[in-house]
């Protein structure tokens, strides 16, 4: 797997405290699976030009010495569209190095503009990765279909599917609909995972989708190549048979015909 959203490089934002938890954590996402990890700090979009990017490639390169053997880790940036005029088209800002930039709005609520500032990224050659859309108040199901219809790609946070809630609701009603393109665990030096969701969508009859949105579809991110369509998931039907193995375990109800 591939985590393209953490905040996991020591000491710069509201992630991971120093280096030695960092350390912990990324051996920890190693053995689950996890192969590769972008981190993601905190940036303002209207501090762009500001941005450490220096004391970042040390610190990462400094983790990189710590991290697991196997673990490949990315720069990137977590990036709040919080004016309308900005310029992200310095490839530093981009995830691994690609033109991917992974942005987020206010929680509070999408900004009149949202649509037009993604608009913004794409003029500048740029792919905008909008990150938890199922946190903004105000987001809706169509929204979402008009942010994918000009080339946005939506990152749902993993463990948004696994809550309760209007915002696993949302985050649901998305992978149903096959509007999420990645999963990622927006980790801040904690215990969130990508392989708890995998593993609830692996039992509900979805490791294909798994696979593209952990996978695949990261994998094909960072390369600057097109992600594959994820087929909706089939919520009901999943839950129905996961149910069905609960209570009858490997006893077939009586009446069911044996294919």
């Amino acid at each position: 797997m591939i985590d393209i959203h953490t905040h996991l490089l020591p000491g710069v934002d509201d992630g991971s405290p120093n280096a030695d938890h960092s350390a912990m954590v990324l051996a920890r996402l190693f053995g689950e699976g996890v192969r590769g990890v972008v981190c993601t700090p905190h940036l303002n979009a209207s501090r762009a030009a500001e941005a450490p990017f220096g004391h970042h490639a040390e610190l990462l390169a400094a983790l990189r010495d710590r991290a697991p053997a196997g673990l490949v880790l990315h720069a990137g940036f977590e990036i709040m569209l919080d004016t309308p005029v900005f310029d992200l088209s310095d490839e530093r800002l981009g995830l691994g190095g690609s033109r991917a930039r992974l942005v987020e709005f206010p929680r509070r609520g999408l900004p009149p503009g949202a649509t037009e500032e993604l608009l913004r990224v794409r003029s500048q050659g740029l792919v905008p990765v909008v990150a938890h859309p199922e946190r903004y108040h105000g987001c809706t199901s169509e929204t979402i279909a008009t942010w994918r219809e000009l080339g946005a790609v939506i990152q749902c946070d993993a463990m948004a599917l696994l809550g309760g809630g209007p915002m696993t609701e949302f985050a649901r009603a998305m992978l149903a609909a096959g509007h999420v393109d990645l999963l990622a665990s927006d980790n801040h030096g904690d215990r969130r995972s990508l392989v708890t969701a995998c593993t609830w969508l692996d039992e509900i009859g979805a490791a294909g989708q798994a696979d593209i949105l952990t996978r695949e579809n990261p994998a094909l991110l960072l390369a600057g190549a097109p992600l594959r369509a994820v087929p909706p998931v089939s919520l009901h039907k999943g839950m129905f048979e996961r149910l069905r193995e609960l209570i009858f375990g490997s006893r077939r109800p009586a009446g069911e015909p044996v294919p």
